[in-house]
C-alpha cells in the first residue's frame, strides 16, 4: 500500500486576499482619522467665533449706552461730529467697516476678560447738522404705535375728541463693533437704534 506525499504544494490565496483586507483597513482607519481632525478643528472654530462673538457685544453694549445717555441729555448734540466718543454724525456709504477710514475716531474699551474691542457710532445721514435742514437726507422712521394688547396705541387717548398730533420721526444710528482674535480671526457685530428726532 501506498502513502500519499505531503509534499504536495498548496496554492496561498488567503494571504494576498488578507493583505489587501489590511490596507483598506488602513486607509479607512487614517481617513478616519483626519475626518475627526477636521470636525474636532471645525468645533473649535465655531466656538472661538462664538465667544469673539459674545465679547465684542461689549463693544456695542457700551456705544448704546454712550449714545442713549447723550441723547437724553441733549438730542441736538448728535447732530455733530464728537470723534471722544466714536461718534460721527453722518455715513459716508462708500466706506465698509473692513476699510481703516471706516474705523476713524474709534473707541476702544476692554471687557472683563482683558479683550480689546473697538466701536464707532454712525448717524445714518447724509451730512452733520439737524435731520431737518435742506439738503439733508437721513434715514427716518415714524414712530412706533404698538398697542401692547390695548384698543389705542401707548399715549393715546380714549377720548373721540382728543387732539392727534403727528409724532417726530426716528433717526438710524448704526453702532459697529469689532474684536481682532488672537489667532487673526475678527468679528463685526453691528446694531441698528432709533432715537426719537
Amino acid at each position: 500500500m501506498s502513502v500519499p506525499s505531503t509534499s504536495a504544494r498548496q496554492a496561498g490565496a488567503a494571504l494576498p486576499v488578507m493583505l489587501i483586507m489590511m490596507l483598506v483597513m488602513l486607509v479607512t482607519s487614517i481617513y478616519l482619522l483626519r475626518s475627526s481632525n477636521s470636525a474636532t478643528l471645525a468645533a473649535s472654530n465655531l466656538a472661538y467665533d462664538a465667544t469673539l462673538s459674545r465679547a465684542v457685544d461689549f463693544g456695542l453694549h457700551t456705544g448704546f449706552q454712550w449714545l442713549s445717555e447723550t441723547a437724553s441729555a441733549s438730542k441736538a448734540s448728535l447732530n455733530d461730529n464728537d470723534s471722544a466718543a466714536g461718534y460721527h454724525a453722518n455715513l459716508d456709504t462708500t466706506l465698509t467697516p473692513n476699510d481703516k477710514e471706516f474705523w476713524d475716531d474709534s473707541v476702544e474699551v476692554e471687557d472683563a476678560d482683558g479683550n480689546k474691542i473697538r466701536y464707532v457710532i454712525h448717524r445714518m445721514c447724509r451730512a452733520t447738522g439737524s435731520f431737518s435742514s435742506p439738503n439733508q437726507d437721513c434715514m427716518l422712521t415714524s414712530a412706533n404705535t404698538v398697542k401692547l394688547g390695548n384698543k389705542v396705541a401707548i399715549g393715546e387717548s380714549l377720548a373721540s375728541d382728543a387732539p392727534a398730533y403727528a409724532s417726530s420721526p426716528q433717526i438710524h444710528y448704526v453702532i459697529t463693533a469689532r474684536i481682532d482674535g488672537a489667532r487673526g480671526g475678527n468679528v463685526i457685530n453691528q446694531l441698528a437704534v432709533l432715537i426719537g428726532a
